[in-house]
């Protein structure tokens, strides 16, 4: 189980270790080309296939996608439907390629509502993929924020009934969360120019970095990548604290790597 940010400070990084991403505007990409909103759902698996690749390559060791969101359900009928079939046909052809990679894939939500033929697919991805440590995908499904610490809540009471009517700690609540097994995301990133978290992740996201892009999720690569962690670098993260204790950690932990290089060094030498 990782710590939680307002128990634990991490430690100052350029480039964040977990990034949250919600992937929105494929059907603007979809209108802006006269196609069917589900050719820009298509292209968004390839702009998920991609990212995967990026943040492999720049030592992000965490990526959670916003997939489907419990609100997503209001949608049409033959879009949910479609997504669906897309949900299912990814899970079919994507794994192998994660697997090869070196990809931990783990999707939370309710998965209930999800057919059987979803479900066993989900549990063979994840069970296939368990051992692999180079990056951990998450896929939020059928998921939101508010469930997710009412589950928490509800799991908890059951397992430990004598906590029924005290105050519960956040160390006593933090391992029934959906994401227990990950640090909390250090850059939240939503593509398509809107800018609120609609219900992802509300307990996790408490002291992440915020960036907003216009690009539409279709469009969104590499590059736009490191734009958004560029404006990450550039933020001053104080968890609570003054600018200059900021300043004086981060000196001591320059330090303390310069002095980890040169007995390593020396070792080399020896």
């Amino acid at each position: 189980m990782q710590t939680s940010s307002t128990l634990e400070v991490p430690p100052p990084r350029d480039v964040p270790r977990h990034v949250a991403i919600i992937m929105d505007g494929n059907g603007r990409w979809a209108r802006k080309r006269r196609l069917p909103r589900f050719a820009g759902h298509k292209r968004g698996v390839d702009a998920l296939r991609v990212t995967v690749k990026a943040c492999i390559e720049r030592g992000i060791r965490y990526l959670t996608m916003f997939a489907f969101s419990y609100e997503n359900w209001r949608r049409p009928e033959d879009e949910v439907a479609l997504l669906m079939q897309l949900f299912t046909a990814a899970l079919t052809n994507e794994v192998n390629r994660l697997h090869r990679n070196g990809v931990q894939l783990r999707v939370i939500g309710d998965l209930s509502r999800f057919d059987v033929r979803i479900r066993n697919l989900v549990a063979e991805a994840e069970a296939r993929t368990a051992g692999n440590s180079r990056l951990t995908l998450t896929i939020a499904a059928n998921y939101g924020g508010r469930w997710d610490l009412m589950q928490a809540v509800s799991r908890l009471l059951k397992e430990q009934p004598q906590l029924a009517g005290s105050e519960i700690t956040e160390p006593q609540l933090t391992p029934y969360l959906s994401m227990s097994y990950a640090p909390e995301p250090d850059l939240f990133i939503r593509t398509g120019g809107e800018q609120r978290i609609s219900n992802f992740l509300l307990w996790q996201l408490a002291y992440a970095e915020f960036y907003f892009t216009q690009a539409l999720w279709p469009d969104f690569d590499g590059a736009a990548l490191d734009v958004a962690i560029a404006s990450y670098r550039d933020r001053e993260r104080r968890f609570g604290r003054t600018s200059e204790q900021v300043e004086e950690e981060k000196a001591r932990l320059e330090k303390a790597l310069e002095h980890a290089g040169k007995a390593a060094r020396a070792r080399a030498n020896a």
